[in-house]
């Protein structure tokens, strides 16, 4: 490590998470009019300022509560992302945090009389949540804490050693997967969801 080096940034909170949407009122009357968050600012341009190349944009804002934002870019061409090809659909999402499990369950009911269909309750332990998609294809969930902070340092002070076990693990995974020994995916040494099983 060089000494030299300024020290890290303090990051403070997400300031906006971005994606590609196929319609920016489509996305707008999802965002603003069904989950309640306001459109907040605009950017439009033909150039894209970080690349200099030439491609016309408007990318348009939603606050959340903690003054963070989601955002979007209409493109001008009605043409949505493509998902992930070799990810499943579950795991790229994005999560907000609501105050309580009944929020979770008036959004639900928001959600569900506007055609959308949504997941859960799903019990988490810690947190429950619900789950559904955008108009573009994104997976969204809310989730409601139930944990409070010092349940919250509790966990953390374990994280870095059930990383380090699963990484090595990993490493061992890899050794055998190179020579022929396993082609079976990598499965956690401890199971923290023991009450979902393979149906027999």
């Amino acid at each position: 490590m060089n000494a030299n080096l300024p020290p890290p940034a303090a990051v403070q909170q997400l300031h906006h998470y971005a994606y590609r949407a196929r319609d920016a009122e489509e996305t707008r009357h999802f965002y603003e009019d069904i989950l309640g968050l306001p459109l907040y600012h605009i950017i439009q341009s033909d150039y894209v300022p970080s690349t200099g190349e030439y491609c016309p944009y408007t990318h348009f804002f939603f606050r959340l509560q903690d003054g963070s934002f989601i955002a979007f870019f209409d493109l001008g061409d009605d043409v949505a992302a493509e998902p992930s090809p070799n990810t499943p659909k579950w795991v790229n999402h994005i999560s907000f945090r609501v105050n309580t499990v009944q929020e979770l369950e008036n959004t639900k009911a928001r959600l569900q009389a506007h055609g959308i269909e949504v997941l859960g309750v799903t019990d988490h332990h810690i947190f429950k949540s619900i789950y559904f998609f955008d108009p573009n294809g994104i997976r969204l969930e809310l989730t409601a804490q139930l944990a409070d902070e010092f349940e919250m340092l509790q966990e953390s002070k374990t994280a870095h050693a059930r990383l380090a076990e699963w990484n090595a693990r990993k490493e061992q995974w890899r050794k055998e997967r190179a020579s022929g020994q396993s082609s079976a995916p990598l499965k956690p040494q401890t199971n923290d969801r023991p009450e979902f099983v393979p149906p027999a």
